[in-house]
């Protein structure tokens, strides 16, 4: 109830509440204990800063102890956690400042990630600094979808960016000081089949500003470029379903010689009938990959449970987990059965 994206669904009518969304901050113990049950050995998992810091320089220690208590939930079921710093919102004192439009901001972030990670950061293995800057930029700045909703203001978007940049880097800087062994990196949203001249100022010109900053690539992946032609499957969002296009963007990041995980890669299918070969056939083609050089070490299904998708609302159903959003019970889908078989088999000894 402190950030940006709160404060934007109480002063606007009409659009979609984000509430309880699937009220997993009171149900993470049962929802770690079904993606354990489904074969899960990872799991990937946001801070909501505006909890942590509500007002400015005021540290909520009541909401430290309940990440502190998710975290040693995940490790007690032995799943790895992968922990995001900045998942799209800002409390909303940073945004009565400026935003990220703010020359502060990275050193406001910094001092945020300091506090996070001498709370918790034993707890954590794999660290992601900042989630898609690149979209959290277009969305806010470009398009105006998202808070602040200032829409084709270049010159704000580009200072975003590059305060977006320094703030990464600085969060990178002090994990490492005080986990000197940590994993470091961010998670970046990925199209396959852009030109050149997209795909650099997209995917890579953010990555190349903070080269040395980086112990893994984070991708996130759902479709290639958006084709009217287009021949084969499309999601409930009218994404084109191109697993070859992930082996395409895979490829292409050799040449960071980093190690990736696949930290979004997921399809919006009410009725389950995608699901299963959506996952089977990227997996396929990250094997592809592999064959040719990238080294791709992880693989995260986004997500476990059906979610609040941002502009989106509740209509997008990417979990493996169904939820009902009356009563937030739980049903597993059969794709999260098919995706446990995969996960077994690839266990067994060769």
């Amino acid at each position: 109830m402190h950030n940006d994206w709160w404060a934007r669904e109480k002063a606007t009518p009409g659009i979609a509440r984000s509430g309880r969304a699937a009220d997993h901050y009171q149900r993470f113990r049962d929802d770690f204990a079904l993606a354990k049950a489904l074969s899960h050995n990872a799991h990937r998992l946001s801070l909501e800063w505006s909890r942590i810091e509500p007002t400015r320089g005021a540290w909520n220690e009541q909401e430290l102890a309940h990440y502190r208590a998710v975290l040693r939930e995940l490790e007690q079921l032995n799943l790895a956690s992968f922990v995001t710093l900045h998942h799209f919102t800002d409390p909303v004192w940073l945004a009565q400042q400026g935003g990220w439009e703010n020359p502060e901001a990275p050193i406001l972030f910094q001092r945020y990630v300091e506090k996070v990670v001498d709370e918790l950061g034993g707890l954590v293995q794999f660290w992601i600094t900042i989630n898609e800057p690149i979209v959290y930029a277009l969305q806010a700045y470009w398009e105006g979808s998202w808070p602040p909703q200032k829409k084709r203001n270049w010159r704000s978007m580009q200072k975003v960016i590059r305060h977006l940049a320094r703030a990464h880097t600085l969060a990178y800087r002090v994990i490492h000081h005080v986990l000197p062994q940590a994993k470091v990196g961010i998670a970046q949203h990925f199209i396959a089949g852009l030109s050149p001249f997209q795909s650099w100022r997209f995917h890579h010109r953010f990555l190349r500003t903070t080269a040395g900053t980086h112990d893994f690539l984070g991708v996130n992946y759902y479709f290639s470029r958006r084709r009217k032609t287009w021949p084969g499957p499309r999601s409930d969002m009218d994404w084109p379903i191109d697993p070859a296009g992930l082996t395409q963007v895979l490829l292409s990041l050799r040449s960071y010689g980093l190690p990736i995980y696949i930290t979004e890669n997921g399809v919006a299918d009410s009725k389950d009938r995608l699901r299963g070969d959506f996952i089977r056939d990227h997996l396929r083609a990250i094997e592809k990959a592999q064959a040719e050089g990238a080294d791709v070490r992880g693989y995260l299904y986004w997500s476990l449970l059906d979610n609040f998708e941002w502009q989106h609302g509740f209509a997008p159903r990417f979990g493996l987990v169904e939820v009902d959003y009356e009563t937030m019970e739980r049903r597993v889908r059969s794709s999260a059965y098919a995706y446990k078989a995969i996960i077994e088999q690839a266990r067994q000894p060769v």
